[in-house]
C-alpha cells in the first residue's frame, strides 16, 4: 500500500515538474514574439482607443483642429498649446520637447509663429518627413510681409479661409506621405473639408455685407487680422505689431485715439490670447477726446476657443469673430 502511495506521489511530482517547464517555455516564447508583433504595427489606422492611431502633436490649436479635419478616425491629435496661450511667446518646456519626439508628425505654423521654439525645431529636425510646416503649402504671393521688416511674413494666416485650404491641402499630402495606407481616407476628409471651408467663406462674405463701408476697421490688440482684412475688405490697426513680443508705447496709443475719435469707430476689440489692459487704455484716451468708442467683444486671434464656448474648432471661431465684429460695426 505504501509502495503505491509513493508511486503515486512520485507521478504527481513528474507531472507537476512537466506543467513548469511548459509555463516556463511559452513565456519565453510570448516575451521573444511579442516586440516582433509590436514592431510590425501599423502606423496608420486604429481602434476608438487610438491604438494603431497615427500620433499627432500640432503646436497650436488651429493645427490641432486642422490635423482632426483631416486626419478623423486614422489619428490622434494632441494640441502643445492650449486655448488662450499665446504662440509668439510661448516656451517648450521639458515635457513639450518629449512629447515632440515621441510623436509620429509634427505639425508646425511656421512663418515665425511659434517665434521661441527655433531651437527645439532644430532639435527634432531628424524626423524628416515626420515634420509638417504649413508655411511650406502656402504660396509665396499670398502672404503678407510685416510693414516693419519684409524678411518677415504675417503668420496670422488662417484668418483668410482661402489660404486656409491651402494649409488642408499641405496637411493632408504630408500625412498621406507617412501614412500611405490610408492616403484615401485623407484624401476623403480633404475633399470633404474644403467644401465646408467654401460655405464658411461666404458666411464670412454675406456677413461682412451688413457692415457700412466706412465701418469696416478693425482696431485690435495686436496686428493679427491682416490677413482678414485684405480677404474681406476691412482696415485693420493693431496697438501692437504682428508680434505680441513688441510692446504698445504711449505714442501708439495716442495715434490710434486719434484716428479712433476723428473718424467715429463705433468699437474696439480685445483679444481671447492677449491681455486687455492695452485696449482699454486706448479706450480712455478715445474717450478723453472727446468720443466714446465701446469694447465691441473678444476675438479669437492666435487660439481656438474651447468646448464650453462651443468655438473648440476651426470653423466655429471663424463664425465667432465675424459675428462678434459685425454685431458690433454694423
Amino acid at each position: 500500500m505504501m509502495n503505491q502511495q509513493n508511486q503515486h506521489a512520485g507521478n504527481g511530482r513528474r507531472t507537476s515538474g512537466k506543467a513548469v517547464r511548459s509555463l516556463f517555455l511559452f513565456l519565453m516564447a510570448t516575451l521573444v514574439v511579442a516586440p516582433v508583433l509590436a514592431g510590425c504595427a501599423p502606423k496608420g489606422g486604429g481602434n476608438a482607443n487610438g491604438e494603431g492611431k497615427l500620433k499627432i502633436v500640432a503646436t497650436t490649436t488651429m493645427l490641432a483642429d486642422l490635423a482632426l479635419q483631416i486626419g478623423k478616425d486614422q489619428v490622434q491629435v494632441e494640441s502643445l498649446m492650449g486655448t488662450g496661450v499665446d504662440p509668439h511667446l510661448y516656451t517648450a518646456s521639458a515635457g513639450d520637447v518629449k512629447k515632440l519626439k515621441d510623436a509620429q508628425v509634427v505639425v508646425i505654423n511656421g512663418l515665425h509663429l511659434e517665434g521661441k521654439m527655433g531651437d527645439v525645431f532644430a532639435s527634432i529636425a531628424s524626423k524628416g518627413d515626420g515634420i509638417i510646416r504649413i508655411e511650406d503649402g502656402i504660396p509665396k504671393d499670398r502672404l503678407l510681409a510685416d510693414e516693419d521688416d519684409a524678411s518677415h511674413p504675417d503668420p496670422h494666416i488662417w484668418f483668410d479661409v482661402k489660404i486656409w485650404q491651402d494649409a488642408a491641402k499641405h496637411l493632408a499630402k504630408g500625412l498621406a506621405k507617412v501614412d500611405e495606407k490610408n492616403k484615401a481616407a485623407y484624401e476623403a476628409n480633404l475633399a470633404a473639408y474644403l467644401k465646408e471651408l467654401d460655405s464658411l467663406d461666404q458666411y464670412v462674405k454675406d456677413q461682412v455685407a451688413q457692415v457700412p463701408q466706412g465701418q469696416r476697421v478693425l482696431v485690435t490688440a495686436h496686428d493679427a487680422f491682416r490677413h482678414f482684412a485684405r480677404a474681406y475688405g476691412f482696415k485693420v490697426l493693431g496697438l501692437q505689431g504682428i508680434s505680441t513680443d513688441a510692446e504698445a508705447g504711449t505714442k501708439d496709443v495716442a495715434n490710434l485715439a486719434d484716428f479712433i475719435a476723428k473718424n467715429k469707430i463705433k468699437a474696439i476689440f480685445v483679444e481671447s490670447s492677449v491681455p486687455k489692459k492695452n485696449v482699454e487704455a486706448l479706450q480712455a484716451a478715445v474717450k478723453a477726446r472727446g468720443f466714446s468708442t465701446e469694447i465691441g467683444g473678444e476675438l479669437y486671434s492666435d487660439s481656438l476657443g474651447d468646448a464650453k464656448s462651443g468655438h473648440e474648432t476651426y470653423a466655429a471661431t471663424i463664425k465667432a469673430n465675424i459675428d462678434t465684429i459685425t454685431k458690433a460695426l454694423k
